[in-house]
């Protein structure tokens, strides 16, 4: 099993998750500018990572990677134990890719809308303020949770890792008192150290 990836960039949640299930997994760095090349664009048409190669299968897309991860290993306690506890996980999943995930976009990049300072600032500010926005209904969901649904599952590394991300680019997210705790205890879990260590993060 081999996970192509950029350092810090989504990839890492599928790799949390497989150091939650006690995988053994090759990583494969990916320079920006080869995600564009012919060799990568075999892997994946769109140009992005993460790409999970496991035998002849090529899988690409965070939520399609970790449900595949799922699949093959329910005993992991991942996913929830029923249909409603795997609906909420799948709401919270798509919570963080969907919408948190993707408003990230805009502040990664702006330059492609435009190459104007002053607009590129104005759309980070307006961004940064849906950023608070969606972190704090985050917020709310974990007041008196560990975790996202109350256990453990596969959307809580997807929200630890658009929290880094948050901190990268200087999101205000004070008073999120449930997000602090969360990410903090999420930080500290070995597994995740790990996962980190491996992209040469920590």
């Amino acid at each position: 099993m081999k996970l192509y990836y950029l350092p810090g960039a989504c990839p890492l949640v599928s790799q949390i998750v497989m150091e939650w299930m006690g995988l053994s997994y090759e990583l494969e760095a990916v320079e920006r500018d080869a995600l564009k090349k012919p060799e990568f664009l075999k892997l994946n048409p769109v140009g992005s990572v993460p790409v999970l190669v496991d035998g002849d299968l090529v899988l690409t897309q965070s939520v399609a990677i970790l449900e595949y991860l799922n699949e093959l290993h329910p005993e992991a306690g991942l996913h929830g134990a029923d249909v409603v506890e795997r609906a909420e996980v799948r709401r919270w999943l798509s919570f963080a890719n969907a919408d948190l995930h993707r408003t990230f976009a805009m502040i990664f990049g702006v330059q492609a809308y435009s190459s104007d300072a002053e607009i590129q600032k104005l759309l980070i500010d307006k961004t940064s303020e849906r950023l608070r926005f969606l972190f704090g209904v985050a917020d709310k969901q974990l007041e008196g949770k560990d975790w996202l649904t109350g256990k453990r599952s596969i959307a809580d590394p997807y929200l630890y890792v658009v929290s880094r991300w948050a901190h990268a680019k200087e999101v205000d997210l004070s008073g999120m008192d449930n997000l602090k705790r969360f990410f903090e205890r999420v930080d500290a879990d070995p597994a995740v150290q790990t996962a980190l260590k491996k992209q040469g993060l920590a």
